[in-house]
């Protein structure tokens, strides 16, 4: 990583606190630094420096306008004689805050904002919008966006496959309609976990489940050996379709709540612990002895509860055939779970998505910054202990 040293000049550090602006103009005079310091890296001098290495020379400077969360600054990008001058700052501006940003601007220009969106725009971005900026920023932003999602899958198997669907406000055909952001989340033979695309659909019905699964079958996906999801019928319905050879797991999470809820408040605590007790058991066997321990404890108290934990029992241990490393992380849906939270954090300053483009661009461009970080951090598990246990089963079939 490359280090700078960067000058502040004493009257924009007092004017931060002081000053209109003034956290503008501090990023500003940092940014034009690292600007200078870049282009002497490139040509292998400083100004007027008499060296061998020097490979051209300075040729002044363009102003150039960047609208950032702290007001728009205008940077003085070095041009080079005869050559041109590159660099990644511009670059590392993120998709995800200029999708929320052209969300917003939609909304502005379509006529269906409120004063405090208008307010909330004009603070993120410093200044106005003509449609006709919207429409470019959008173009830029759509292709990249667009090119991931429908990015071909089958480079690699997914043994590991978690899906959950998240409902948001869309204005549809001059209504607000709700509607089902359906996620797909997988782990390769690697280990490595990838978000595997994302589609909007009109609910959470089977044909739209199935639709889901189709098109990233029809990308590629591949080795699917394990599905994790909450028990939604038409999902579950969808799974036993397209993936028949696969195992689900029913998110243990949700079946908790699911018998939390039907459970008096007085008895929360002690069966929560004896739930959890349950799920984390060391094998299917030890899992069946303590789920007949709670019954004859609770039934009498609980009977809903009591029914609810029978019905989903054999799927919600459904993880307990598989080796222990990857139990913990595959029992439940959590994973998606913190996805949308980030997503929620954007979507309530919008609160209603002027049209169906602008969800997919940005729950887009979030996804697609955390699936590079994903690809490019550690691995999610080791996968060896699961080959070895496959190793039988692979045999067997054969």
């Amino acid at each position: 990583m490359a280090q700078y040293k960067i000058t502040l000049d004493s009257e924009i550090v007092q004017g931060i606190f002081q000053k209109d602006g003034g956290l503008s103009k501090l990023v500003e005079q940092v940014l034009n630094q690292v600007l200078d310091a870049q282009v002497g890296e490139q040509l292998q001098a400083e100004p007027y420096e008499r060296t061998e290495k020097r490979q051209g020379y300075r040729n002044g400077y363009r102003e150039r306008e960047m609208v950032t969360r702290v007001g728009t600054i205008t940077l003085d990008v070095p041009l080079v004689r005869n050559g041109a001058f590159s660099t990644e700052l511009f670059a590392r501006y993120q998709r995800s805050e200029q999708a929320l940003i052209l969300a917003l601007m939609e909304m502005v220009v379509n006529g269906v904002s409120t004063r405090k969106v208008r307010r909330v725009t004009e603070e993120l971005c410093g200044t106005s919008f003509s449609k006709s900026t919207v429409s470019d920023l959008c173009r830029q932003l759509d292709g990249v966006v667009v090119d991931w999602n429908q990015r071909r899958l089958d480079e690699k198997g997914f043994p590991f496959l978690i899906v959950d669907a998240l409902v948001l406000k869309v204005r549809k055909d001059g209504h607000i309609r709700s509607q089902s952001a359906l996620l797909a989340i997988g782990v390769n033979d690697d280990g490595y976990r990838e978000i595997l695309g994302l589609r909007l659909g009109d609910s959470e019905s089977r044909d739209s489940w199935g639709e889901f699964f189709t098109w990233l079958k029809g990308r590629g996906l591949h080795g699917v050996d394990l599905v994790t999801s909450d028990d939604h019928a038409g999902l579950v319905q969808a799974i036993g379709q397209h993936f028949q050879n696969a195992t689900w797991q029913r998110c243990q999470t949700h079946l908790t709540r699911n018998i939390l809820d039907a459970c008096p408040k007085a008895l929360h605590d002690s069966l929560h612990s004896q739930l959890r007790a349950l799920f984390t058991a060391p094998d299917q066997q030890v899992a069946r002895n303590l789920l007949d321990g709670i019954l004859a404890a609770y039934s009498d108290k609980a009977p809903q509860a009591m029914q609810r934990l029978e019905n989903g029992f054999d799927d919600a241990i459904a993880i307990l055939a598989y080796p222990e490393p990857y139990r913990k992380r595959l029992r439940t849906t959590n994973i998606v779970e913190r996805l949308n939270e980030e997503i929620r954090r954007r979507e309530r300053v919008i609160r209603i998505f002027p049209n169906g483009a602008s969800v997919q661009r940005l729950l887009g461009a979030l996804l697609m910054e955390q699936d590079e970080i994903w690809s490019t951090g550690r691995k999610y598990f080791d996968m060896t202990a699961y080959w070895e246990w496959r190793k039988p089963q692979a045999q067997a079939a054969d």
